[in-house]
């Protein structure tokens, strides 16, 4: 990984729960992060006694590292998001200034965090579409990676990402499903039929989380 092609933001514990309708019972799950980069959600969740492991090819680089990257890349993003007024919700954030504090509480969470957790195997560097873990996870989440990159991600990757998280998490959530450009990932439909004649149940559910403007819907993959 090419640290200086990356954009290091990280989500919070709560946009977790309301990205991916995670119930307590959900949270009290073994549950793997995939994609999570530097978000505060395992170091929010570990706190409160959930079981998370993250993964993330991110994780090679220290914290000072990834922190470093943040801060030469997030003024930029930020005044991007300011130049497109119509492709965002703001009931979550409240405006721009708001999503750029709450990415820079995340990352500030993670950075104290991130050394004890690489310690412990919290933070394990790993990427799709191949996942070579030693365990099963009962419920696998991936958070603005597949779907919102399918201009850069083929279907192929797209499928063998989701079929590598299928082999180690019992169920998997997947949220965003629009694009970049806002709209809906072109793979969507395709995957759907694919997985459900393999035998997984497949559900698109609403979610309370928006900030792409449409963006309020996540996928929920179970096992047969």
């Amino acid at each position: 990984m090419e640290l200086d092609r990356v954009v290091p933001f990280g989500r919070s514990l709560d946009e977790y729960v309301q990205m991916f309708n995670l119930t307590e019972r959900d949270l009290q799950r073994s549950i793997l992060g995939v994609g999570d980069g530097p978000a505060s959600f395992n170091a929010e969740g570990t706190k409160l006694g959930y079981q998370i492991q993250s993964i993330d090819p991110l994780y090679e680089f220290s914290a000072a590292q990834i922190r470093s990257r943040f801060e030469a890349v997030v003024c930029n993003i930020i005044e991007q998001v300011r130049r497109t007024p119509n492709d965002w919700v703001w009931g979550y954030h409240g405006s721009p200034d708001g999503l750029k504090l709450n990415r820079e509480r995340a990352i500030e969470l993670f950075c104290q965090d991130y050394e004890l957790g690489k310690a412990t195997g919290r933070y394990t560097i790993a990427a799709l579409p191949e996942l070579t873990l030693d365990r099963t996870y009962d419920l696998g989440l991936c958070s603005h990676l597949l779907f919102l990159y399918s201009d850069h991600l083929d279907e192929a990757f797209h499928f063998a990402g989701i079929c590598a998280m299928l082999r180690v998490c019992r169920e998997v959530r997947i949220f965003p499903l629009l694009t970049l450009n806002l709209q809906p990932s072109p793979y969507l439909s395709i995957l759907l039929k694919r997985f459900s004649k393999m035998g997984y149940t497949c559900e698109i559910q609403k979610v309370a989380y928006e900030l792409q403007r449409g963006g309020n819907k996540m996928l929920k993959i179970t096992q047969p």
